[in-house]
């Protein structure tokens, strides 16, 4: 491709004529740097999700404490399943990884990389999710639990509820992983 049609295809990347030069720059990339990112993702963007998660569940922890202290232990397991969503991560991380350990020797299987990269989307942005999701339920289940005792362990029910999505986008993970294979 010439020069010109380079550099418009870097900033009117949406017409039809650029197409075939960013084809050809998407088969350029390795599967297994497609794999190694996804992998990456799946571990990140879980951490993320469980970090905003104990910020979120913290901070109301923290002032909702000041009114009533005697919450600060009990209200802990909101905090502890925002850190079970980043644990989703690293397990989904390590299992990508065998699969890319493995394959040391052999020819980059396209469908093997792209299939890690999607598992790793997935499982990142389900645990994400799951994280604002635990993090925003456990909040407000510190507050209410300052007001009124009686609905610590309602609330904390929909917080179990909020926490197995992460679960499904492990088991998605996994589902996805399984059909991966460099071999």
């Amino acid at each position: 491709m010439s020069e010109s049609l380079f550099a418009s295809c870097w900033f009117f990347w949406f017409m039809p004529q650029c197409y075939p030069y960013y084809w050809a720059l998407f088969e350029s990339i390795s599967p297994y740097a497609f794999a190694t990112i996804g992998t990456a993702l799946a571990i990140g963007v879980s951490v993320l999700g469980a970090a905003w998660g104990i910020f979120i569940t913290g901070s109301s922890l923290v002032g909702a404490a000041i009114k009533a202290p005697r919450i600060q232990s009990k209200n802990l397991i909101s905090v502890i399943f925002c850190e079970a969503v980043a644990i989703y991560g690293v397990i989904m991380a390590i299992i990508m990884q065998t699969k890319i350990a493995d394959a040391a020797d052999v020819a980059p299987s396209a469908y093997a990389g792209y299939g890690l990269f999607a598992t790793g989307l997935t499982v990142g942005f389900a645990n994400l999710f799951c994280g604002l999701c635990v993090g925003v339920t456990g909040s407000a289940c510190a507050l209410s639990d300052a007001q009124n005792p009686a609905l610590f362990v309602k609330i904390l029910i929909v917080e179990i509820f909020g926490s197995a999505l992460g679960l499904f986008g492990v088991i998605i993970g996994i589902i996805m992983a399984g059909k991966c294979s460099f071999v």
